[in-house]
C-alpha cells in the first residue's frame, strides 16, 4: 500500500467535491445554474436535479488543478482527477434520480464509491497507485466522508449528518 499516492489522490478527490460546496456556502444561488438546462430524463425526472451546477463542475476542476501543484503533481493530474470526481459524481445523482431518491438524500457506497473511485483509477498511472491502492483509498474516502458529516452536523455546520 503506497500511503503518500493515496494521500496525493484523496486531497485531489476532496479538492474537487468541496470546490462546488464552498462555492454554495459562499455564494448561493449566484451564478448557479443547473448542469441539466432543468431537463429531464425519458422518465420524466430530472437528468441530475438543481445541485448540480455548470459553476460546480466548473469550480471543481479548477480546483483540483490548482491542489495538484501543491501536492506535486502536474495541474493535468488534478484536471484528470477533478474530471473524473465529477463524472462519479453525476453518475451517482442520475442513478439515484432514477431510483426516484430525493436530492441530498442519502445513498451510502453510491454517494462516495463513484466519485472517489473513478479519479483514483484515472489517475492510477500518475499517482503510481495499484487498483487495490485505489480501492482502499475509495474506502477511506467513504468511512472519513461519513465521520466528517456526522462531526459538523454535531457542530451545527450541516443541516443533515449524511
Amino acid at each position: 500500500m503506497r500511503l503518500w499516492p493515496i494521500f496525493q489522490g484523496l486531497c485531489l478527490v476532496l479538492a474537487a467535491n468541496g470546490a462546488p460546496v464552498l462555492a454554495h456556502a459562499l455564494f448561493g444561488e449566484w451564478g448557479s445554474r443547473p448542469l441539466d438546462l432543468g431537463w429531464s430524463f425519458f422518465d420524466g425526472r430530472p437528468i441530475f436535479g438543481e445541485s448540480k451546477t455548470i459553476r460546480g463542475v466548473l469550480l471543481a476542476l479548477l480546483a483540483a488543478s490548482i491542489a495538484a501543484p501543491a501536492l506535486g503533481l502536474a495541474w493535468e493530474v488534478g484536471l484528470l482527477a477533478g474530471a473524473a470526481a465529477m463524472a462519479g459524481d453525476l453518475l451517482s445523482s442520475f442513478i439515484k434520480r432514477r431510483l426516484a431518491l430525493a436530492p441530498h438524500s442519502m445513498a451510502p457506497g453510491l454517494d462516495q464509491a463513484p466519485e472517489s473511485l473513478f479519479p483514483l483509477l484515472a489517475c492510477k498511472g500518475a499517482l503510481g497507485l495499484s487498483a487495490a491502492d485505489a480501492l482502499i483509498g475509495a474506502g477511506l474516502f467513504w468511512i472519513g466522508g461519513l465521520a466528517l458529516y456526522r462531526a459538523l452536523y454535531a457542530l451545527g455546520m450541516r443541516d443533515r449528518p449524511y
